[in-house]
């Protein structure tokens, strides 16, 4: 819905569609297709904006001709979540929060329903706008000027009462110069203004959107809210709620890394394992039917016995694959058991992105396996040209203020996150011109014990401070840099 496409011309030998047929296609329904209603009306769905298997289908469509944004509701539940959509939708209208106009409710054939309202044409998520500012530094002013609006809104919400179980940035539309909420379904009403507990974990869910690094940022966010027209919360309330939801939006996002869902594509077989990012799936398609090919046309960055990094290039983009290899019987037969090197890199690199920890997106893995056991192992991430940090830095010269801030800013996160990365030499931080990034994640950790943590802190601190001379200008800014060090 987000985009300036426009419909395709009405398709009237499009096939019919129903719930059942629906249901049966799966994650990819063939477009376009026709859905008769009642009388003569007729819904014909001409581009796929979000599919849930078997549950919801949501597209750009055509009722009676008129450009719709359509929801089919096509499992068993279809009435009762309509129903709820339906209501929720009116009660943002009927307390003045923009949203999409409802304009139509039906029963779909095959046992459905369906839910129509206004398509916004050219309206983008406010997801969409945060995401080339998310690398700032907390409180930049332009990322400000973006979120100031959904923290208000969220505020008129609570003081009508209303509460939304699904807050995320891409529930927020902006169109003609107004932020909508959108998503019903998720939208309860109480009384009104929201009492504090529901209204710390809507606030919350919204704020952990944002990397941990804004938490001393967020004055301006919270004035926004309060000026919505929301009561002023606790902050020992939000606390507790922020680190609830943290800890439940870390669990259920690593879960998502392993299992096929709108994020990841993930395809098992009795010898194969393979995870990669959906929108990435086609481009990375040709690497993903034969990465050993990969690896060895590519240009090689590590040829190690445990493993094999090349830089390989599809099309006008660049891609990092690993390659963990097994040196012999006996290293197979003690990797068969656990999880492969790849997999913990894969897991660990999207852990560090939800903390907002600058990595190379890890793009995809693939697993050899033999039925339980797992054998060789492939990682893809993206490219990062730049220097190392031990070409990077000068020995003889404290950090230019851009990589001084960004070291602090990477630093201060592992330690508040209990994050140990194994082996934190310079050569696995590179520089991409405005940040620091971490690399070679085999080791990476989050402890769950403070003690834990500190001595594998520690380690990493001299690992890292080995790399230059003691008595250097650098060394002794680091080291006074580093936090939890004596």
């Amino acid at each position: 819905m987000t985009d300036d496409l426009q419909p395709a011309p009405i398709a009237t030998d499009a096939p019919l569609a129903d719930a059942a047929t629906l249901r049966a296609a799966g994650r990819t329904p063939a477009v376009p297709f026709r859905v008769a209603l009642g009388g003569r009306s007729e819904l014909v769905t001409t581009r796929l904006l979000r599919v849930l298997p078997g549950r919801r289908v949501v597209g750009d469509s055509l009722l009676d001709g008129r450009r719709v944004l359509a929801k089919l509701f096509i499992d068993k539940d279809s009435a009762r979540r309509a129903e709820r959509e339906r209501r929720g939708i009116a009660a943002l209208a009927a307390a003045g929060i923009p949203t999409p106009a409802l304009i139509a409710a039906a029963a779909l054939p095959g046992g459905g329903h369906l839910l129509t309202t206004e398509f916004l044409d050219g309206a983008t998520t406010l997801l969409e706008h945060w995401r080339p500012l998310a690398d700032r530094l907390p409180g930049d002013a332009d990322a400000c000027a973006l979120l100031v609006p959904a923290f208000r809104l969220l505020g008129q919400l609570h003081r009508a009462g209303l509460a939304h179980d699904d807050l995320h940035f891409g529930n927020f539309l902006l169109h003609d110069g107004h932020l909508y909420v959108i998503d019903g379904d998720a939208v309860t009403s109480a009384t009104a203004p929201l009492a504090a507990k529901p209204a710390a974990r809507d606030l919350a869910m919204l704020i952990a959107q944002l990397p941990r690094t804004w938490d001393g940022a967020l004055a301006p966010l919270l004035a926004a809210y309060r000026d919505g027209g929301a009561q002023s919360l606790d902050d020992a309330v939000l606390a507790r709620a922020l680190r609830h939801e943290r800890a439940w939006r870390l669990r259920d996002y690593l879960a998502k890394t392993g299992r096929d869902c709108t994020l990841f594509r993930v395809q098992r077989s009795l010898h194969r394992f393979e995870a990669v990012v959906r929108t990435e799936a086609d481009t990375l398609a040709p690497l993903l039917a034969d990465p050993d090919h990969w690896v060895e046309t590519g240009h090689p960055l590590k040829r190690g016995n445990t493993c094999t990094v090349s830089l390989v290039e599809l099309g006008e983009r660049r891609f990092v694959i690993k390659r963990y290899n097994l040196k012999h019987f006996g290293h197979a037969l003690s990797r068969a058991w656990r999880p492969t090197r790849a997999w913990h890199s894969w897991r660990e690199g999207h852990r560090l992105a939800l903390f907002g920890i600058p990595t190379p997106t890890p793009l995809a893995l693939i697993e050899e396996r033999w039925g339980p056991l797992r054998a060789r192992a492939w990682l893809v991430t993206e490219y990062c040209g730049g220097p190392d940090m031990l070409t990077q830095l000068r020995a003889d010269e404290e950090p230019a203020p851009a990589e001084a801030a960004s070291l602090k800013t990477l630093f201060a996160t592992l330690y508040r996150e209990r994050i140990s990365h194994g082996d934190l030499k310079a050569t696995n931080l590179l520089w991409d011109g405005n940040k620091a990034l971490l690399i070679d994640l085999d080791a990476v950790r989050q402890h769950a014990t403070i003690g834990g943590f500190h001595r594998a802190w520690r380690r990493d601190c001299a690992r890292f401070l080995r790399n230059w001379p003691a008595d250097s200008p650098l060394h002794r800014w680091l080291a006074a840099m580093l936090p939890g060090r004596p």
